[in-house]
């Protein structure tokens, strides 16, 4: 992380600290299916399907498919930071509006400086990410399952049954004649709204610059709302669930390791009240406050 990057998340750092989410007006929510176990955090090609585990609990992501030209293709699954602020800022509407049909507004690039982006044009541009990164994730079916063995259950949670994107990305600050919407389905609409996980936005967006920060964020914040006693989880288990791209062997353990310590740097200039020991058989955590207050929020 460069001086410029440590400089922004330490005066983002210093505002949360200053300000409760509820108070900045930032509080927001995430899909507890979607803190346990996470969606990738680079492209893993065209696969079939994709997943993580957590435990007894797991979730697969399917692609979503087309026809073109007499062929069917996947449209890709999706992956990164960008899908993850999608998630929050659907998540939050949701729980902040208890209806499964968002409006996203009539242009887009409101719809972007809610997931603080900056719109910019271009192959690798925000906005051509965004809109490829929509597509994978709205069109995506998401499927979670618990097996313990003597008990066994799935839950279908894909976030969308339809969508309509009308913003026009040559001209992000052109209003539309219709507005963006999108329904949520059910199953995923009642998940949010039955277990709602509190955040803070403004940690999400100091942090977009990694996707495992992200996800450490979220499953921190998670833990520590329910945490009763100190836990110790194996580095393997956490490879599982956050980096199942790393090798299964002792060295890709390792490499895990090093790249959740080095992500975590980031997460605790934002949650520095988390209270985490670093053992060489796993991750220690501690009885700690939650990042956002759940009475806070009601």
């Amino acid at each position: 992380m460069n001086s410029e990057n440590l400089n922004n998340l330490i005066t983002e750092a210093l505002a949360i600290e200053a300000r409760d989410a509820k108070e900045a007006g930032a509080l927001g929510f995430m899909a507890r299916a979607l803190i346990q176990a996470t969606m990738p955090h680079s492209d893993p090609g065209d696969v079939p399907a994709w997943g993580r585990e957590n435990g007894a609990f797991s979730m697969v992501i399917q692609p979503g498919i087309v026809k073109q030209n007499n062929e069917f293709k996947r449209v890709g699954l999706p992956y990164g930071a960008i899908p993850r602020l999608i998630l929050a800022w659907v998540s939050t509407e949701a729980v902040r509006t208890k209806n499964k049909h968002l409006v996203l507004g009539r242009t887009l690039a409101t719809f972007m400086e809610e997931l603080d982006l900056i719109p910019s044009g271009g192959r690798w541009g925000t906005i051509t990410r965004l809109k490829n990164q929509m597509k994978r994730l709205f069109a995506s079916s998401i499927s979670c399952t618990y097996d313990g063995g003597k008990n066994w259950a799935i839950k279908n949670v894909s976030p969308v049954s339809s969508a309509d994107l009308w913003w026009n990305p040559t001209n992000p600050n052109q209003a539309t004649l219709f507005e963006s919407t999108l329904t949520l389905n059910e199953d995923f609409f009642n998940e949010i709204v039955s277990h709602p996980i509190p955040i803070d936005m403004r940690a999400l967006k100091a942090l977009k610059r990694s996707p495992l920060a992200l996800d450490i964020y979220c499953w921190l914040t998670y833990r520590n709302s329910y945490l009763k006693k100190s836990t110790v989880i194996p580095w393997q288990v956490l490879q599982i669930q956050f980096g199942s791209s790393y090798a299964t062997d002792k060295q890709g353990t390792r490499n895990f390791k090093k790249a959740f310590l080095r992500e975590f740097k980031k997460v605790s200039l934002i949650y520095p009240k988390t209270n985490l020991e670093f053992l060489d058989e796993g991750l220690k955590l501690k009885l700690s406050q939650t990042h956002v207050n759940l009475l806070t929020t009601l």
